[in-house]
């Protein structure tokens, strides 16, 4: 690996500094959406359900200082939870890097244009319900969040030679 490489290249999650891994984040906004477990299979059920702090246009946290204290059930992401947690989306930089993979060519980071990650059709811009307008999360399911859009691909295989540790 050079050294002019991206820092997302070169380090593994656990050793970015906190300014790089909050980089990560693309915004999109679909880890803040309300998801489900069906009972008998445990199987994974997202919903268009915005946490009541995502902005919906944004895909951001309006108050992501204090979210842990509004909403206590809010995941704060860590290496060891990204490794261990199974809902983070498929198009997640988070969830790619802990696979091996790079960034797509629409992450801010890669793309330079943080409007990439809504033109790909990433983010929940525009297709979410606000919480407090919800009603029942399970009328509200749908499997969008769990895919990777058709104009966000390619998602970048796993690199040969990766080193995928945390």
């Amino acid at each position: 690996m050079a050294a002019s490489d991206p820092f997302w290249r070169r380090k593994t999650l656990g050793a970015m500094t906190r300014a790089e891994w909050e980089s990560l984040c693309d915004g999109c906004g679909r880890c803040c959406l309300h998801k489900l477990r069906e009972e008998e299979t445990e199987a994974l059920l997202w919903t268009h359900v915005g946490c009541r702090l995502l902005d919906g246009q944004t895909g951001r946290c309006t108050d992501y200082a204090n979210r842990k204290s509004r909403v206590p059930d809010c995941v704060k992401l860590t290496p060891a939870k990204v490794a261990a947690i199974d809902w983070l989306p498929p198009t997640c930089a988070y969830r790619l890097l802990a696979e091996g993979r790079d960034l797509p060519w629409w992450h801010p980071l890669v793309s330079g244009d943080a409007e990439t990650v809504h033109k790909a059709g990433v983010s929940i811009r525009g297709r979410i319900v606000a919480e407090r307008d919800a009603g029942a999360l399970e009328d509200h399911v749908v499997a969008w969040p769990g895919r990777v859009p058709k104009a966000a691909k390619p998602i970048p295989p796993v690199r040969r030679g990766s080193d995928t540790e945390l």
